[in-house]
């Protein structure tokens, strides 16, 4: 993904932008009758009545900003409810959710619509002929607001609920950790020791590497040269630290390498395979915690990870890219970091316990992951056995983990 693309990505997903982009949409609607109003008959306009374009407009302004209101107290409340029962850093994709953000932006949209056509009326603007055109459109208004709303009526009866929240993230996750099942190096050369001599390139700011423009890194050294990247997107870097070593380039040219590289005050889930497992961690860590006490949360965690870990690569793999190098992302981190919280925060369930060794039992069967599965499930096993309080308990865990080891 380019930098545009990626700034434009990140626009979509603000719901400011949608709702605007709507709002002008439908200011533009209610106007475009007063334009196309001389291409429109006169016997045509005087066969089919349009006098209840006001009382339509009317009944449309009232009602879609009620219901406007409505839906944003309630993904407000979503929000809150998401982030206190799973975690705060799944709030972000609940935010970014087109489907919700649709909703809303029809209805602003179709507020400001009706506005402009009660004001439009009200000043004459229309004739006969741009009164019909405006009532036809606002036919066609009301039938997109009933099908959106009909469609917001279920997906209100899902939004910010648990199962929601897990599966959302879980297809954050999976969409990140298809590009690295693709290519573990962003669709570059293997990272390598670089080269004596090597410029290198620093971060100008304090945060976390959110995005890596590889394709302008490739561009970058079509003339020459070769760029080794240091740290890869979720990496939290410091003002000065060191983001690649650039071989065979100016000052000038440098500066357009730090320009590929993007610095955020949080992490994102694009690019960052270990984020959104990382998340789904915390949502069952919050579930095992005392307050909570909820080990079937931590179970359909573990069941997602299962899924998530075990996905095929996919079969179009592109060709890396020439003189740019990557860190390869070991397997092993990925897994430690959604599998120990779990094990640590797990170890006194005994359901937990033997669910966690299944799961690593079926990761197991990833042969990127085989090696780092059964380390893991010998740690979780040992972190188990010391901290069940019952015998009867550690002998279910030993029999469960005889029976799975190969």
């Amino acid at each position: 993904m380019t930098r545009l693309r990626w700034v434009l990505k990140q626009l979509s997903e603000r719901l400011w932008v949608r709702a605007a982009l709507f709002a002008l949409l439908g200011i533009a609607s209610a106007l475009a009758s007063i334009v196309a109003a001389p291409l429109v008959p006169e016997d045509v306009s005087a066969k089919i009545g349009a006098d209840a374009v006001d009382k339509v407009l009317g009944i449309l302004a009232s009602s879609m900003l009620t219901v406007a209101i409505f839906s944003l107290s309630t993904m407000v409340s979503a929000y809150g409810a998401a982030a206190s029962s799973a975690t705060p850093r799944a709030t972000y994709l609940l935010q970014a959710d087109t489907g919700a953000q649709n909703a809303l932006a029809t209805f602003i949209g179709a507020f400001l619509f009706s506005l402009a056509g009660i004001i439009a009326l009200s000043t004459g603007l229309y004739g006969s002929s741009g009164r019909l055109l405006l009532f036809l459109v606002t036919l066609l208004v009301v039938a997109v607001v009933v099908a959106t709303f009909v469609g917001w009526i279920d997906a209100l009866s899902r939004l910010g609920r648990m199962n929601e929240t897990i599966d959302r993230v879980a297809a954050a996750a999976a969409e990140a950790l298809d590009d690295y099942a693709v290519s573990r190096t962003m669709g570059a050369q293997p990272g390598r020791t670089p080269p004596a001599g090597a410029r290198a390139i620093t971060a100008d700011r304090t945060g976390y590497l959110q995005h890596v423009d590889i394709a302008a890194l490739a561009q970058l050294c079509e003339d020459g040269g070769e760029i080794d990247v240091a740290r890869i997107p979720g990496a939290f870097v410091g003002r000065g630290e060191t983001l690649a070593y650039a071989s065979a380039f100016d000052e000038e040219r440098a500066e357009e390498i730090r320009g590929a590289f993007i610095i955020c005050d949080r992490r994102s889930f694009r690019q960052d395979p270990r984020f959104g497992l990382i998340v789904l961690s915390e949502i069952a860590s919050r579930a095992l915690s005392p307050a909570v006490n909820d080990p079937g949360t931590a179970i359909d965690v573990l069941a997602s990870l299962a899924r998530l870990l075990t996905r095929p690569v996919p079969e179009d793999v592109p060709e890396p890219v020439a003189n740019v190098h990557v860190p390869i992302l070991a397997p092993r981190s990925l897994l430690e970091d959604c599998i120990v919280p779990i094990a640590r925060d797990g170890a006194a369930m005994i359901e937990v316990a033997l669910r966690l060794q299944r799961t690593l039992a079926t990761i197991a069967t990833n042969p990127r992951f085989a090696e780092a599965a059964h380390d893991l499930a010998e740690d979780s096993r040992e972190r188990a056995l010391a901290t069940l309080p019952h015998e009867i308990d550690r002998q279910r865990l030993r029999a469960a983990t005889a029976a799975s080891s190969p």
